[in-house]
């Protein structure tokens, strides 16, 4: 339990970017701890996307739940959410100090691209195991024939359909399911 609260503690203090940013952060302490398999990773991805609420409270909560229950939810969800309630108690304090300080100013300036490149590693573990018919198996595996035509087809899809379109993430989301169904009956 106490790990648990580590990796969520941490994940709370230092995931800059918001809920894709910090998916690899998660996946990664998952994985170091065994807590759960890419699969499950996955699967927890989705869930915290349908679900309201930020995606990193409803990854703690979903990890803690699977790994300890209903205190484990609630542990982990405390351990994500005090970090931010501290830094923004403390940066309250601070703020006009914060505000016209270099040096917070040039930390913010790397945090920024840092932030895109986390962005960049969870839309690809996204990809890899969305569209992966096997998803533990290495990018290379995709002229293997593993790559799963359906998924593929729903991810274009509904990628253009919020690129030319404003449809509405939930709505999109829920299309994506409906697909998801469709496509599984029809093949």
């Amino acid at each position: 339990m106490l790990a648990l609260f580590i990796i969520f503690f941490k994940v709370g203090l230092l995931g800059f970017g918001g809920g894709y940013a910090i998916l690899p952060m998660i996946y990664q302490d998952v994985q170091t701890f065994g807590l759960m398999t890419a699969d499950d990773f996955s699967n927890l991805v989705a869930l915290s996307q349908v679900t309201p609420g930020p995606i990193a409270i409803n990854a703690a909560t979903y990890v803690g739940f699977r790994t300890y229950g209903l205190l484990g939810a609630v542990v982990a969800t405390f351990a994500v959410s005090l970090p931010s309630f501290m830094l923004i108690m403390i940066a309250m304090m601070f703020l006009e100090k914060f505000r016209t300080n270099t040096v917070v100013q040039a930390i913010l300036f790397g945090v920024k691209p840092a932030t895109v490149g986390l962005m960049a590693s969870a839309f690809a573990f996204m990809l890899q195991t969305a569209i992966m018919i096997d998803p533990d198996l290495s990018w290379l595996s995709l002229t293997d024939g593993n790559l799963d035509l359906s998924a593929l087809f729903i991810a274009i899809v509904i990628f253009a359909l919020i690129r030319f379109t404003k449809i509405g993430a939930i709505k999109l989301t829920l299309l994506g399911g409906i697909l998801g169904v469709i496509l599984s009956l029809v093949f």
